[in-house]
């Protein structure tokens, strides 16, 4: 199985799952375009979409997506925001059902956003194990068993918001809504000691701000503290996302 990272960030998220026979899209934030090319324009074997909530970084394209014949899997609250609620291949999830897409397994859980019902996702298929998906939340309030891949927020970090704000080049406005709808550096971190994470092969840091972060200390600070394979979501990077790091 492979990871690849369309986009990730305030611009636009989008991640594909696929092993060459099937794929499964997480988050519709970027061009659908850019997920055919993912691809190599096989759409045929996108078995469906998750979208975590309505803001439009990572679900600007979900009408393309449907007219492209792609389900999508999301929250009754999401669906009505899109208003996509009538849509013959939107598919409403609910909270620890578990939801079959092709051969991919889906359960949703709770984030804490400011959008009108916000999910992460645990997805499992045979060759990656179970993935961990969570983005755009202030904390995430479950601890999870047997993950073998993580794909989590690391937005910002509370020092080098605190000094934007000082220096006039973040509003105290900003600086509330991030700390009250993104994961910081250390809530992460948090996560990370709270949960038994000695399966996992890989973390995934997603959705890095602009100016509150450091990709370099971030990304180093998780793999010095937990001894896993670490990596800033970017662009273009294409990921081993097996069951085991072995």
């Amino acid at each position: 199985m492979k990871l690849k990272i369309i986009g990730s960030g305030s611009t636009g998220n989008c991640y594909v799952l696929d092993n060459g026979k099937e794929a499964l899209v997480i988050e519709c934030g970027m061009p659908y375009e850019k997920v055919q090319r993912a691809v190599d324009f096989d759409i045929r074997r996108i078995s469906g979409a998750l979208i975590s909530h309505e803001h439009g970084d990572h679900a600007k394209y979900a009408n393309k997506f449907l007219s492209a014949q792609i389900p999508l899997f999301l929250s009754a609250g999401t669906a009505k925001a899109l208003h996509i609620e009538n849509a013959h291949l939107t598919n409403i999830m609910n909270e620890n059902a578990i939801f079959h897409i092709g051969n991919f397994n889906v359960k949703a859980f709770k984030t804490v956003h400011d959008a009108v019902e916000p999910f992460g996702y645990l997805i499992y298929h045979p060759e990656c194990g179970i993935i961990l998906f969570a983005t755009d939340t202030q904390c995430i309030n479950y601890k999870f068993a047997n993950i073998s891949n993580i794909m989590i927020e690391c937005n910002y970090r509370t020092d080098c918001l605190a000094e934007n704000v000082n220096n006039g080049r973040v509003n105290p406005i900003v600086a509330n809504r991030i700390i009250n709808s993104h994961l910081s550096f250390d809530s992460c971190v948090k996560f990370l000691e709270n949960n038994d994470i000695s399966k996992v092969a890989n973390i995934v840091l997603l959705h890095l701000s602009n100016d509150n972060s450091n990709a370099k200390d971030f990304k180093n600070g998780i793999a010095d503290r937990f001894f896993k394979n670490t990596i800033i979501a970017k662009p273009n990077i294409i990921i081993d996302f097996n069951k085991t790091p072995f």
